[in-house]
C-alpha cells in the first residue's frame, strides 16, 4: 500500500508539472555543462570539447528524477565564432514521464575592444514528452479495503507522446579574461506540452543571469590557466514561471583539484548546500558534487548526486586572433 500511494504522489507531481508549472532541470555544476547554462558558452574555449553530465536527484525516494546531458562544441574561425550541439534526457517516476531535447547552437564572437569580448547565440532544436499512462495509479482506482486496483474515470490522454520546436537565445560578457557575465532565455516560443491538445499549456520561458570573477594568486607555466592557484565566486539566478532561484558560491582551483562550496535559495525557502570535488588535467576534467537537502523535503530523500566529464582536444590555437573566454570548470 505504501508503494502504491507513492506511486500516486508521483504521478500528481507529474501531472501538475506538465499542467501548471512544467519547469526544467537545474544542474549544480553549471559550467561543468556550458551549452545548458548560455548557449552563447558554444566555442568559448577555442577547441573542440566534449561534456558529459549525469544527475540523480532524490535517490532515497523510489523512481525520484534522474537526467542524462551530453554536449559537443567548438570554435570555427571561417564563421567567426562557435557551433555546438546538445542532447538532454530526463527521467522521472521510474519511466512514467520522460523529457527529451536536442539543439545546434550558433554563437557569434565579437572582439569589442582589447579587454572586452562578446559572444551572441541563437539556439534552435526539438524537445519531446512521453507519458506512460498505463504506470499511473489514480486513487479511485485503490479499494481501501482490498488494495485491489479498479479502472479509473481519469480521461486517457489523446497522444502518449508531444513534440514541438524550442528556441533559445544568449549572451555573454569577459573583461579583461577575469570578469564574465552572461543572459539566456530558452524556450522563447514557449513549447507546447499538454497531452490533452490544450494550446494554452505550455513551457515557460526559463530566464538566466550569471556572472563571476577569476582571481588568479599563482599563474601558470607558459600562460595555462589550469596550472595555478584561484579563487572564483559565482551567482546565478534562474527564473522560469514561479519558480525562481539564487544560486551563491564560490570555487577554488589548486591543481590538479578543484573545490566548491554553494548555497542555494529559492526565495520562498532555502532549498540546498552543494559541495563540489573535481579533478582536471589539460585535456580532461572530472567532477562530483552533492547537494545536502535543506528544504522541508530533507536529506532522508537523498539529496542529488551529481558527475560530469569533459575532454578538450587539441586546436590550432595559433591561427586564432581571440582568446578564450575564461570560465570556470564545474
Amino acid at each position: 500500500m505504501q508503494s502504491r500511494l507513492l506511486v500516486i504522489l508521483v504521478s500528481l507531481l507529474i501531472l501538475v508539472n506538465t499542467s501548471l508549472r512544467g519547469q526544467d532541470v537545474v544542474f549544480s555544476q553549471f559550467y561543468a555543462n556550458p551549452l545548458y547554462l548560455n548557449p552563447a558558452l558554444a566555442g568559448a574555449k577555442l577547441c573542440p570539447r566534449l561534456t558529459l553530465n549525469f544527475r540523480n536527484q532524490w535517490p532515497g525516494i523510489s523512481n525520484g528524477y534522474v537526467t542524462y546531458s551530453a554536449t559537443y562544441d567548438d570554435h570555427i574561425e571561417a564563421l567567426r565564432g562557435g557551433i555546438g550541439f546538445i542532447a538532454n534526457s530526463s527521467v522521472a517516476g521510474g519511466g512514467i514521464y520522460d523529457c527529451f531535447s536536442g539543439a545546434g547552437i550558433y554563437s557569434y564572437r565579437l572582439q569589442a575592444s582589447k579587454t572586452v569580448v562578446i559572444n551572441a547565440a541563437i539556439k534552435a532544436g526539438y524537445t519531446q514528452y512521453r507519458l506512460d499512462w498505463d504506470k499511473l495509479v489514480f486513487g479511485d482506482q485503490i479499494n481501501v479495503h482490498t488494495g485491489v486496483l479498479d479502472i479509473t474515470a481519469e480521461a486517457r490522454p489523446i497522444t502518449p507522446n508531444i513534440g514541438d520546436v524550442d528556441l533559445s537565445f544568449g549572451l555573454l560578457g569577459g573583461y579583461k579574461e577575469s570578469v564574465y557575465f552572461g543572459l539566456a532565455v530558452d524556450h522563447l516560443n514557449k513549447p507546447i506540452m499538454s497531452f490533452y491538445d490544450d494550446p494554452s499549456s505550455r513551457l515557460p520561458m526559463r530566464l538566466t543571469l550569471h556572472a563571476g570573477a577569476i582571481f588568479d594568486f599563482v599563474q601558470g607555466m607558459d600562460g595555462e590557466d589550469l596550472r595555478n592557484f584561484s579563487l572564483s565566486p559565482n551567482v546565478v539566478y534562474q527564473q522560469q514561471g514561479k519558480f525562481h532561484q539564487l544560486n551563491l558560491g564560490m570555487s577554488i582551483n589548486m591543481f590538479p583539484f578543484v573545490g566548491g562550496l554553494w548555497f542555494r535559495n529559492n526565495f520562498e525557502s532555502a532549498d540546498a548546500l552543494i559541495v563540489l570535488l573535481g579533478f582536471q588535467q589539460k585535456q580532461y576534467k572530472l567532477g562530483y558534487s552533492f547537494d545536502y537537502t535543506l528544504s522541508r523535503l530533507g536529506i532522508h530523500s537523498g539529496g542529488a548526486h551529481e558527475v560530469s566529464v569533459a575532454w578538450l582536444f587539441n586546436a590550432p590555437r595559433k591561427n586564432f586572433h581571440i582568446r578564450e573566454l575564461k570560465c570556470p570548470s564545474f
